[in-house]
């Protein structure tokens, strides 16, 4: 039994002295991952807790890891997967939740109707500006799922609601759930290579001077989408000044504010400044595009003898169908106590993070006994240079940790939204049912990170890639593509490559930091094709079955932009935008 927990130092080619051999192994379980994700489309928590398993056998068969240590590493990987992690994402989805059971949250969405009668700056406001508020506050799909039920009641046909929800929902994921990506960033390449930069902070940073590239074009790819380019040439002003304001926000808060606090500053300030603008601009007319006029006209040419035109209409109908009137109720009007109320409890998180970022307080809170660091119990692992790896000490910050700070929100909220205990207690447990699936994908999906990096399969893939020398800067955003597409998700692509990115930098020479952010910058963009993404869309637009009609309208946009990011990244790693990486400090 001793040999299970005996001290195990890390070999990178423990298969006949062969980094290429010993890759083979190494890439079973992500190949494994891959495969059940995408080909066979098996749950995301099953095909977790299966790519585990198989990287638990090749750690302790291949790597000779002792089975304890590998046990004991996935634990830890577990555990780092609800806290921080989940911790964040469940109690920001309660306050989510809580908008809903209080009614507030549609009292935010009939405000944000009336901004304008255009569909087309509707898109933005909707699934641009708020769609990114609530990927801020909780990602893993809330703000498709949430986004693309407003743009139906909006009047959008199902298929195009979803294609712009998905579109919208690339520039402000990294930093979604309270920039949760860049802190996992953080935490797997800590010690992955010997640089003080390798943190959230800088991480968020570098994030923060990539995708804000991105953030420029989505709102104009939007318009495009819904009305092509009418769309574009009679609303670029709305679509520029979201996409502008919120790259500089972006930039601005990831780099001097706070990164987990990123994309809530961006969203709102991205709203207001559309919101200004609507004062003194209007587009120079704003064409019916609802599903009901578009259902008029097929009619209208079934009837001249003419058949059916596009083919959103042969896949769904969102209207009563034709020569049958459309009956539109008046909305409600809403008070402008309500109203503040409904935005409260965004207002109440900036607040909240702004107190708890505030140098000396996030000192305090960084200190016994409101955050203390121990090492795994039993865990026992050495790094190929014969140092203890940095990763097995495991740090809980319960009080400033973003979830702890999420549920002071939260209570505040309640308190706010006039919501009773027992409802505001009932609403989180139902947030935990909600969410069963997702705990169990994003603990295995950590177990698995860990497993890879601390058993040596991931410095095996990081030797073998970077005999690719300089042009992995080039690919490095690609890597975090594919991790998103197949997992679904900015976090679990960065826990599973954001070591192997680091280490293969580390191996060729370039920048460790640049190849890390680029992993979640180039992520985002495989958000909308992620199988987990597409569900969801098809899913809330009754075509479920038909997630491949959603997928063709969104393929080429995400390949597009990421060849984009590509460029991007390959131009700051070299002396044309290398000013743009973050020094050391």
């Amino acid at each position: 039994m001793a040999i299970m927990f005996d001290q195990f130092r890390i070999v990178t080619d423990p298969v006949g002295d062969s980094v290429a051999l010993s890759a083979i192994f190494a890439v079973l379980p992500l190949l494994t991952l891959f495969v059940l994700l995408g080909a066979v489309r098996m749950r995301a928590w099953l095909a977790g807790v299966i790519s585990l398993a198989v990287a638990l056998v090749v750690a302790v068969t291949v790597y000779a890891m002792p089975a304890g240590q590998a046990l004991l590493s996935a634990t830890e990987g577990a555990a780092f997967g609800f806290f921080p992690i989940l911790w964040i994402v469940i109690n920001a989805i309660w306050v989510y939740n809580l908008t809903v059971v209080s009614g507030h949250f549609d009292v935010l969405r009939r405000s944000m109707e009336r901004v304008s009668p255009d569909m087309r700056i509707q898109a933005v406001i909707v699934a641009f500006c708020f769609g990114a508020l609530l990927e801020a506050l909780a990602g893993f799909g809330t703000p498709v799922a949430v986004t693309v039920v407003m743009l139906m009641a909006l009047g959008f046909r199902p298929i195009k609601a979803a294609a712009v929800a998905l579109i919208a929902n690339t520039a402000p994921v990294a930093f979604g759930a309270l920039a949760t990506p860049i802190t996992t960033l953080g935490t797997v390449t800590a010690g992955a290579a010997d640089d003080p930069r390798l943190n959230p902070d800088t991480l968020g940073a570098m994030v923060g001077r990539q995708t804000p590239v991105l953030a420029v074009v989505v709102p104009l790819v939007l318009v495009a989408v819904i009305d092509g380019k009418r769309g574009v040439r009679q609303t670029w002003p709305v679509a520029l000044v979201a996409g502008v304001v919120f790259a500089g926000a972006q930039f601005a808060a990831s780099n001097y504010i706070s990164v987990p606090l990123t994309d809530i500053i961006a969203a709102l300030l991205a709203a207001a400044a559309v919101m200004l603008l609507l004062r003194i601009w209007r587009p120079v007319e704003s064409p019916d595009l609802s599903a009901h006029r578009e259902d008029a006209e097929n009619a209208a040419n079934r009837d001249r003898g003419g058949g059916a035109e596009g083919s959103e209409s042969s896949l769904t109908s969102a209207g009563p169908g034709p020569g049958k009137a459309v009956q539109l109720e008046t909305p409600p009007r809403d008070s402008g106590a309500e109203i503040l109320r409904a935005y409260a409890p965004y207002l109440i998180i900036i607040v909240i993070f702004s107190i708890a970022n505030l140098g000396p307080i996030k000192d305090a809170l960084a200190e016994e006994p409101w955050t203390t660091a121990f090492g795994w119990p039993g865990l026992d692992v050495l790094g190929a240079n014969g140092k203890p790896l940095a990763s097995t000490t495991f740090t809980l910050g319960w009080l400033p940790a973003a979830g702890t700070l999420m549920i002071l929100a939260g209570l505040l909220t309640a308190m706010v939204l006039r919501v009773r205990p027992a409802r505001a207690i009932k609403a989180y447990g139902h947030t935990y049912v909600e969410l069963r699936h997702a705990i169990v994908t994003v603990m295995a999906v950590l177990a698995l990170a860990y497993v890879l990096n601390q058993s040596g399969q991931t410095n095996t893939l990081g030797e073998f890639l970077a005999q690719a020398g300089g042009f992995f800067v080039f690919l490095s955003p690609i890597l975090g593509w594919i991790g998103v597409a197949v997992t679904g998700s900015d976090t679990s692509a960065n826990a599973l490559f954001g070591a192997l990115q680091v280490q293969t930098a580390a191996d060729a020479g370039l920048d460790p930091v640049l190849l890390a952010a680029a992993n979640s910058s180039g992520g985002v963009l495989g958000k909308m094709i992620s199988p987990q993404n597409l569900a969801i869309a098809a899913s809330a637009v009754g075509m479920a079955g038909k997630e491949g009609d959603i997928f063709r309208r969104v393929v080429g946009w995400s390949v597009a932009l990421l060849l984009v990011m590509c460029v991007l990244v390959a131009l700051q790693g070299t002396p044309v935008l290398d000013w743009m990486v973050p020094t050391a400090p």
